[in-house]
């Protein structure tokens, strides 16, 4: 989709995400002009060593002065504060944007600051690495990814419109959906198989002195990629957490209610019920393959060097 860019934009927080909607949105030649900032000191002297914003601020307020559209790619729980020291220097009329896993936190958090004339609009891009910092952003992490927009309501049709326009132009398919019902989506799809990794990986480092370091040396595949999940930010995560905590526990007890059907079938020796089980797990993984949001490739298309 073709759009016409925006005069200025300006990405708070220059980590992954933050630095792909630079290099993507200079790809896409979505905005004249590119601005960052960071809270970090040595973020912003590496990003602007890196060249992927036209100019990084040495403070947020002269990051978003005379901005169309602001991107918050900071933790949640930094969403409110850093809403409320950019308020005066947004320009009336203005895009405010986010881009955390949690939508119900991050509105209750930044909408008090929220001037009046500034269209504030969360999203949330499905899109990610293990890796984190101004180096590892890339132009393709969100090509053929989603991206949700989750409107307030009276929200403007036109702003929405454009924000859209923004995330299909840095490559993402959109799709619109109710916060709260994005947060309990999220919690199944994204939040709790982090904090199963988390745990898994947890319990193996506890492990290590028991088996003399065999549970790293034998690493079978499974437990590689639950390590490659566990790698993540937890600054982000502990936030994420924290702020998504009923949705978490609603699909974490659903979780532990299956967890005990199938300790109970291998205790009981029913055979039948773990194959009818993971026929129907197996189902799922072909189905997310099928939409293109993973490669069918030997070890999930992953270089392995």
């Amino acid at each position: 989709m073709t759009m016409d860019p925006f005069g200025k934009i300006a990405i708070i927080g220059l980590g992954l995400i933050g630095s792909s909607i630079a290099h993507a949105a200079r790809r896409g030649i979505l905005a004249r002009e590119i601005v960052g900032f960071d809270a970090s000191a040595d973020v912003r002297t590496r990003a602007a060593t890196l060249g992927f914003c036209d100019a990084v601020a040495e403070d947020s307020g002269s990051a978003v002065a005379d901005a169309e559209l602001v991107v918050l790619c900071v933790p949640v729980g930094a969403c409110g504060p850093v809403a409320q020291a950019i308020a005066p220097y947004l320009k009336t009329g203005a895009i405010l944007s986010d881009v955390g896993s949690v939508k119900c936190a991050v509105i209750r958090d930044m909408a008090p600051h929220v001037p009046a004339g500034v269209h504030f609009i969360p999203a949330h891009p499905i899109a990610g690495t293990e890796f984190s910092g101004p180096e590892a952003g890339f132009a393709s992490l969100f090509d053929n990814r989603w991206a949700i927009l989750t409107p307030l309501p009276g929200a403007d049709p036109g702003a929405v419109a454009r924000l859209k326009g923004f995330w299909q132009g840095l490559g993402s398919q959109v799709d619109a959906m109710d916060a709260t019902h994005h947060d309990l989506v999220l919690a199944i799809t994204s939040h709790l198989p982090h904090l199963i990794a988390y745990n898994i990986v947890g319990t193996a480092h506890d492990l290590e002195t028991v088996t003399e370091g065999e549970v790293i040396k034998y690493s079978a595949g499974g437990f590689r990629d639950f390590t490659r999940i566990a790698a993540s930010d937890p600054t982000m995560w502990r936030d994420v957490f924290l702020n998504n905590k009923d949705a978490v526990m609603e699909v974490l007890g659903r979780f532990n209610e299956d967890l005990a059907v199938l300790q109970r079938a291998i205790r009981n020796g029913d055979g039948d019920k773990l194959y009818e089980f993971f026929t129907r797990t197996r189902a799922i993984r072909r189905a997310i393959i099928d939409m293109g949001q993973e490669s069918a490739a030997p070890n999930f298309g992953r270089d392995q060097n």
